[in-house]
């Protein structure tokens, strides 16, 4: 009878946690999608100013294509592993054998003057000329900083100096920096977050002992005050990408994309920059948490010296982009390097949001 008893008290003990644990499961659920259907926070009117471009590998030629297609807006550049304007053609072949080396190595055509800058040239004045980019003159004032690791076997270096020669041609001389002395591979550099420099893989972060969010800030904007340390003091806040392209997801970008707001910018940022970060491929918040938004070395800065720092967001696109690349090379769209390309337009939207205080319609196209 005891053993019987036992048996029956076991039973019962085992139905009571098979009962709690469906009830917790249930409401993890519940909270999931409760979270999940939560309506995304719009981007805030603000009123900042002084707007710049920065980013990584396809960040870094989205950045340089908004930054040129876009030139009368912006001040200054920062471009980590990319090349020069419109690289690609449009061709995934050029973007993968001659402006990068993505295809793998034994396929890989990077070779010095490979790019072939002078048609790059001709082509952006062809653009301009039409009114499909900003006029060109307005490349002569902006400030560019260049970081090319010695060790990057993704865009090799030889792609890094055709986007100085290109810039050259815009530039005066003074204006562009242009560091290659580290033996880093394709990856954001730090002072002391992520792998070991010559180490490729994610979060694509590297510590190098190089603070290249600081150092590119700094010869955008001139002499910054130093950062208090590594850590951040401001908020940061996911916000709503698809009010600024409809349907982001079917266009390579995420539904949302992040905002870092430092202390002194919180009510409209009047008197606050404003800088975009562009992050590389494989590096979205899906793939690597918020690495790229907390860990690339931007927040500190932008704390001491009240810079508004914009993370959009791309996404992958199956079969057309699965490492969730900005559209450098017309996975998307065959406008994708001038002003009415659907990726460009909808961060240049953002901007608009947070430079004027006025809200955008941020119609559609």
């Amino acid at each position: 009878m005891k053993r019987v008893s036992s048996f029956r008290h076991l039973c019962a003990l085992a139905s009571l946690a098979a009962t709690l644990l469906s009830s917790l499961v249930l409401s993890l659920l519940a909270a999931s999608l409760a979270q999940a259907a939560a309506p995304a926070v719009p981007l805030p009117a603000m009123k900042t100013g002084q707007l710049s471009v920065s980013g990584l590998s396809s960040g870094g030629y989205m950045a340089v294509q908004f930054a040129v297609a876009y030139s009368a807006s912006v001040t200054g550049a920062g471009i980590i592993a990319a090349g020069p304007y419109s690289c690609s053609r449009g061709n995934l072949g050029m973007a993968t054998m001659r402006c990068s080396c993505t295809s793998g190595t034994p396929w890989c055509g990077v070779a010095p003057g490979g790019t072939n800058v002078p048609e790059l040239i001709r082509l952006t004045g062809s653009y301009a000329a039409r009114g499909r980019i900003d006029p060109t003159s307005n490349l002569a004032r902006h400030r560019v900083w260049l970081f090319s690791g010695l060790a990057d076997s993704v865009v090799p270096m030889a792609v890094m100096n055709d986007l100085q020669a290109y810039y050259r041609h815009y530039l005066p001389p003074e204006n562009i920096r242009y560091r290659k002395d580290v033996r880093a591979q394709h990856a954001m550099p730090t002072e002391s977050f992520g792998n070991r420099c010559d180490q490729l893989g994610a979060p694509y972060i590297s510590d190098c002992d190089v603070d290249g969010a600081g150092e590119l800030l700094q010869w955008i904007y001139g002499t910054l005050i130093p950062k208090a340390g590594h850590g951040a003091a401001g908020r940061l806040v996911e916000f709503d990408q698809a009010e600024f392209l409809a349907d982001p997801a079917a266009h390579g970008m995420a539904a949302t994309g992040w905002l870092y707001v430092p202390p002194g910018c919180e009510r409209d940022g009047a008197g606050c920059r404003l800088h975009v970060a562009f992050h590389g491929c494989k590096q979205t918040s899906a793939l690597v948490k918020e690495a790229w938004v907390r860990h690339a070395g931007y927040n500190p800065w932008a704390d001491a010296n009240r810079i508004v720092m914009l993370y959009p967001q791309a996404a992958p696109l199956r079969f057309r982009n699965p490492n969730a690349c900005w559209d450098w090379f017309n996975y998307d769209d065959p406008d994708f390097a001038v002003k009415s390309g659907r990726q460009m337009r909808a961060v240049k939207r953002m901007t608009e949001r947070l430079m004027t205080a006025e809200r955008h319609a941020g119609g559609h196209n």
